[in-house]
């Protein structure tokens, strides 16, 4: 009964093939690739793995990718199944004015926060930040409902903005600093400081709002740049819309 999860976003195709499709499943085997080698998929990463008993995956880059995904997953016997952002899934409420609208990255993420929060002990508000080729700052209360969230340029974005819009500005890459010397730093730490700003203040409305300190949980690979410079206490959780994929397809087969 393996069960594969897949997560496409706008830059990677990752994956992560585990025992069996619930929390908690263990890890069978995982990877990850630049949407540019999606076509030799079925040729390399694919080709030893156990055939799956099941799919689900997320993708938010279009349907041109989706199709080349599908193909890869031609050498096994499976339909490949991809989440819709709905009002109501999973324990998880959408709080958006158009749920079929909100981004199933975030939607299923929002969901693996959802059951790692409830795994944790007491039901807590939570905020779910990922940090990728953009950033989104998401809020959770204490009863699942998702409240709504920012949406924010990532950092390489960020810089390519600077870039294009100042002249003679070139953006290498610098460190995070408290008080930058050098254009370098200073760039780095302007986009940083940017991102974390908006994670302190959205923390506070959400505290504001629900009472209670809310949960903060970190995904994406650019996330360990905030680490340095946010006083809030986190947790990363690099498998956050992994772990939303493994509850979604239980609570599927448990209806």
């Amino acid at each position: 009964m393996s069960f594969l999860a897949v997560d496409v976003g706008n830059t990677r195709l990752k994956w992560a093939l585990y025992a069996s499709p619930q929390p908690g499943a263990g890890l069978m085997a995982h990877g990850a690739v630049f949407l540019e080698q999606i076509d030799n998929l079925a040729d390399t990463e694919w080709k030893d793995l156990d055939p799956p008993a099941s799919m689900l995956g997320s993708i938010v880059a279009g349907e041109g990718v989706k199709r080349r995904v599908e193909e890869q997953m031609e050498i096994w016997d499976i339909a490949p199944r991809w989440v819709v952002s709905s009002p109501h899934a999973a324990g998880v409420t959408n709080g958006y004015d158009h749920p079929n609208r909100l981004g199933t990255d975030r939607w299923v993420a929002l969901i693996g926060a959802r059951h790692r929060v409830l795994a944790m002990g007491a039901p807590r508000p939570a905020l779910v930040v990922m940090v990728g080729t953009a950033v989104t700052v998401d809020a959770l209360d204490g009863t699942g409902r998702f409240l709504g969230g920012l949406i924010l340029p990532g950092f390489g974005l960020m810089l390519r903005a600077l870039e294009m819009g100042t002249a003679g500005l070139k953006a290498p890459t610098g460190d995070v600093r408290d008080f930058p010397t050098n254009t370098s730093d200073a760039l780095m730490s302007g986009g940083a400081h940017s991102i974390a700003g908006a994670i302190e203040r959205m923390h506070r409305r959400l505290l504001a709002r629900t009472g209670q300190d809310p949960v903060l949980l970190m995904s994406g690979g650019a996330a360990v740049k905030l680490a340095p410079i946010t006083d809030l206490p986190f947790e990363t959780v690099d498998t956050l819309i992994f772990e939303g994929l493994l509850a979604l397809q239980s609570h599927r087969l448990a209806m």
